[in-house]
């Protein structure tokens, strides 16, 4: 097989990669709609990941939750260094959040396990809000 019939393959699996996170993304936003309007504010996150958690899975996607994410430092692989919320459908990173608003500190933290996971889609949805859409961010890398 030639360089080029590889690259080709890399590409296509990549293009299916995204795909599958874009089309996990509208399904879960939906759910975390539906959540909110049934729910609304003030849960704790860990209410909100359960049933989350069940409403994909009601949908058909894979969702795996606390998500370990390994760490590299100098040769030695750090298990424990840090928990994603969920990752669905192997290709999207969700972090929930029930925080009065998103900061700095949450887009680095989703933008690190991004990076950490080689996905290259992620949501953060704080559902401490009025309106859940205006508690939705979406990060692309």
């Amino acid at each position: 097989m030639n360089h080029e019939g590889a690259k080709v393959t890399k590409e296509t699996q990549s293009q299916a990669l995204k795909g599958r996170a874009e089309a996990a993304s509208r399904e879960v936003v939906d759910a975390a709609l539906k959540i909110h309007r049934r729910l609304g504010p003030g849960l704790l996150e860990s209410a909100y990941e359960a049933c989350l958690i069940y409403e994909c899975k009601k949908r058909g996607l894979s969702v795996a939750s606390q998500v370990v994410v390994p760490v590299e430092y100098d040769g030695i692989k750090l298990d424990q260094a840090f928990r994603l919320d969920l990752l669905v459908e192997g290709s999207l990173v969700v972090e929930l959040k029930a925080v009065e608003a998103i900061l700095p500190i949450h887009e680095a933290q989703i933008l690190s396990y991004m990076k950490l996971t080689g996905c290259h889609l992620g949501l953060i949805l704080n559902f401490h809000v009025p309106l859940i859409k205006n508690g939705i961010r979406r990060f692309v890398l």
